[in-house]
């Protein structure tokens, strides 16, 4: 299991690279690898205002479908569409052409909620006690 460093982390599993007012958004690869084969998720609209703690969309796989988290507020400002026709990236490159959208961020504490690569790795641990 990979846990990148330079991300940060949410207790649902979702990471966020932050740049400047910008958060990319996708499912660690604890996440996807619990999934299953992804087959399917519904991208959220870009323009749609979303709060920290709501769901952004489902995520679809051969064994389970799973909601993913919005981890900030803001307004969605793009979408992974290669994911339309590819949604295995998701499983294949969780960190990079796996993202699943971009928002910009209208309450950047939401940041100080969430956990670093070393956290998240303690996280995981203890939750599989």
């Amino acid at each position: 299991m990979i846990i990148q460093e330079g991300l940060l982390y949410h207790k649902e599993h979702e990471w966020v690279r932050v740049s400047g007012t910008r958060a990319t958004l996708g499912i660690s690869d604890f996440a996807q690898d619990t999934l299953g084969d992804i087959v399917y998720l519904a991208l959220p609209k870009v323009g749609t205002v979303v709060e920290a703690g709501e769901e952004l969309t489902e995520i679809e796989s051969t064994k389970t479908t799973s909601p993913m988290y919005a981890p900030v507020a803001g307004k969605i400002v793009e979408v992974n569409a290669q994911l339309h026709e590819k949604p295995e990236l998701i499983n294949k490159k969780p960190y990079t052409e796996g993202w699943i959208v971009v928002i910009e961020m209208t309450q950047p504490k939401d940041l100080t909620r969430l956990m670093t690569a070393d956290a998240y790795d303690l996280f995981l641990k203890r939750e599989a006690l």
